[in-house]
């Protein structure tokens, strides 16, 4: 494993230096923290009916992986000079951990995306069917396997290597801004905001008319409508409005936050920016694109998409004609997303 020299790095914020690293150290000690306790709050408030996938795997390894830098944090600025399995540890490790996190955590984004995305397409296509307990280690595994390989390539790669050299030699510690992040944002607004204009007239009716009932014991949105075989004619562009009411009831603020910090081009730490709720926002976002393209097979009556932790993708389309739910066992046009 390739080595990095640590002997003359001290800890400054990327947006200002600064001659007190123990300053900095705590600083980085109360952003970590925080980052922390984020993650406690967003895993609690999930809904516990969603069933394990890759995502779900993945979010639990990085809030483990924040709470061992924490930790590793804590102990170094302690003790500050002290020797581990033939290894000394001063405070100017610190530094060389945040930069590793960051190198690590900036490049975490597209392998998690890709491997999410074929994770649901399999489980919808149906074409893997694993018990249960093999679909967990095999998401172990998995995560584990995206882990290991990215901080190989940290560790391994030249370019890499040469930035966090030249770093430790002029005394500074920058932490990297991930461009991976930078570009997946970026798609998404782009992407909702030309769904958005494609359906805006579409997307107020909808709002104006939107009820929220019950079936089976279970919240849903209904969105009534005229008569049955219209679902079935032009179904992306019928489905399209419906998807974007769901999303953004759950994920309004977060957008607005995502095109403020792409509007004022807000540089955020890798570090800060792979969290938990950006996560799950990707992730919604992920599962209502996949409903978009597989929407031809959303009728079908054994037809189930994942559940997701935050957003409520159960939509009932039922003509007006039928408002007596209690008198079919399951209507045709459930969508289950």
């Amino acid at each position: 494993m390739t080595s990095f020299s640590s002997d003359r790095c001290s800890f400054q914020n990327q947006l200002h230096q600064t001659n007190q690293p123990l300053d900095a150290t705590f600083l980085l000690f109360l952003i970590v923290l925080g980052k922390i306790l984020l993650n406690i709050l967003t895993l609690g408030t999930r809904r516990k009916n969603s069933y394990q996938n890759f995502m779900e795997c993945f979010c639990v390894s990085l809030a483990f992986v924040d709470f061992l830098f924490l930790v590793s944090i804590s102990i170094i600025s302690y003790f500050r000079d002290f020797v581990l399995l033939g290894i000394r540890f001063t405070k100017y490790h610190i530094c060389l951990f945040a930069q590793i996190i960051s190198f690590t955590y900036g490049f975490l984004h597209y392998p998690v995306l890709l491997v999410s995305c074929i994770d649901y397409c399999l489980n919808f296509s149906k074409l893997t069917k694993l018990s249960s307990k093999c679909q967990k280690a095999f998401y172990f595994f998995a995560v584990i396997l995206i882990w290991i390989s990215v901080l190989a390539y940290v560790l391994g790669e030249p370019v890499t290597y040469q930035s966090l050299k030249a770093q430790s030699i002029s005394y500074q510690c920058p932490v990297y801004v991930s461009i991976q992040s930078y570009c997946l944002s970026l798609s998404m607004m782009i992407i909702l905001f030309m769904a958005f204009i494609t359906s805006w007239l579409e997307v107020i009716t909808l709002v104006q008319a939107i009820q929220i009932t019950s079936y089976m014991n279970e919240p849903i949105l209904y969105f009534p409508s005229s008569s049955l075989p219209s679902y079935t004619v032009n179904s992306k562009r019928t489905l399209l409005p419906k998807l974007i009411v769901c999303f953004l009831g759950t994920w309004l603020p977060f957008v607005l936050l995502q095109v403020f910090i792409l509007l004022l081009k807000v540089q955020i730490p890798a570090y800060i920016e792979l969290n938990i709720p950006w996560l799950y926002f990707v992730n919604s976002f992920l599962i209502a694109t996949i409903c978009w393209f597989n929407c031809h097979k959303l009728y079908l009556k054994n037809t189930s998409l994942p559940i997701d932790p935050f957003v409520n993708w159960k939509c009932c389309f039922i003509p007006l004609t039928m408002h007596n739910f209690g008198q079919i066992e399951k209507p045709i046009s459930i969508i289950i997303c």
